[in-house]
């Protein structure tokens, strides 16, 4: 359940001072803060450069039921964890990011409807890449008048038929880089929006702990085999050290049962379970001769099978008086 903090307390009693006529909406927002802090364990920090308020629109609903979004600016964000911290001091470390915050109860579906919405944009003059853009070979459609233009930006082109054409591949822009005037020009003329933009995850936050993005990515099938190459590896050191952990004390135990078979078949210890192996030990061949007889009685009656058709044939072909060319 979530718990809103009541206006008396001291915390809000400061807020409303600096924030003046304002401080009624920003009460409000900072009560709803705190209330998705208390109430989520998993917060993930996003960015939202270049989303559209239509785009985000449509992420508040496919997340609905499954997460809050809740925007605010980095000023007020911070001011307002910054009055949290005595309550939670693990809430501290979301100062350094808080660019927008995204509250969740199930991370890894949350991701993927995140950045699944994405939107083609068209390049823009001053527009830093965030991939390479190539421009494709090919026809274009223009008119020859415009050849110049391609010629200033170093793209290779002929006319046929009386269009301008692109005579191969070419990278326009760098990722990293800016993207200039003219090349976000020429990227608009051949109708070519190069890039996507959708909301970002910048970092996770849970139970006090903040990762990379890129925790996320890590699927079941690799934790588990993370964990029983490590339980091999404790297994491996236990048994060289012969310092007994849990993974190592079923080894320990086949290899202590192997010692004593060993001693038990050197001496003349006995018990129930083991006159079998040393009989098998002192009379080999009475078990050797064993598996012969069986395999000579099944390939035996296998050929009496194959031969049995064969004999009927011959009988029939008898039966009938005559040959084959009679």
């Amino acid at each position: 359940m979530c718990q809103l903090l009541s206006l008396k307390q001291p915390i809000f009693t400061e807020i409303k001072k600096k924030w003046g006529g304002k401080s009624a909406t920003k009460t409000a927002y900072f009560e709803k803060l705190r209330s998705l802090l208390n109430e989520y364990s998993t917060i993930f920090i996003v960015g939202v450069d270049n989303v559209s308020s239509q785009q985000m629109h449509e992420i508040r609903i496919s997340l609905r039921g499954e997460a809050v979004v809740l925007m605010g600016k980095n000023t007020m964000v911070r001011r307002a964890l910054k009055g949290f911290v005595a309550e939670n001091p693990e809430w501290e470390r979301l100062l350094p990011t808080s660019v927008a915050t995204l509250v969740s109860s199930s991370p890894t579906a949350t991701k993927e409807k995140i950045l699944a919405n994405r939107v083609a944009a068209p390049a823009r003059a001053g527009a830093v890449a965030p991939d390479d853009v190539w421009i494709p070979g090919g026809n274009t459609g223009m008119e020859p008048g415009k050849t110049a233009f391609f010629q200033a930006l170093g793209v290779p082109t002929k006319i046929a038929r009386g269009t301008i054409e692109i005579v191969s591949d070419l990278k326009l822009v760098e990722a990293g880089n800016k993207v200039g005037a003219s090349e976000a020009t020429l990227l608009n003329l051949l109708n070519i929006s190069p890039f996507t933009y959708g909301m970002t995850i910048a970092q996770v936050y849970e139970n006090g702990q903040c990762f990379g993005a890129d925790v996320l990515d890590i699927t079941d099938e690799q934790l588990l085999g993370a964990f029983s190459k490590a339980i091999s590896t404790i297994t491996a050191v236990s048994l060289a050290t012969n310092y007994p952990t849990l993974p190592s004390v079923m080894h320990s135990l086949i290899n202590g049962y192997k010692k004593v078979l060993a001693a038990a078949i050197s001496t003349d210890y006995s018990w129930a379970e083991i006159d079998e192996l040393k009989d098998r030990i002192a009379n080999p061949d009475a078990y050797a001769s064993a598996a012969p007889v069986a395999a000579a009685a099944t390939s035996g009656g296998e050929a009496a099978a194959a031969a049995a058709p064969a004999e009927e044939e011959e009988e029939s072909d008898e039966d009938m008086g005559f040959g084959l060319f009679d």
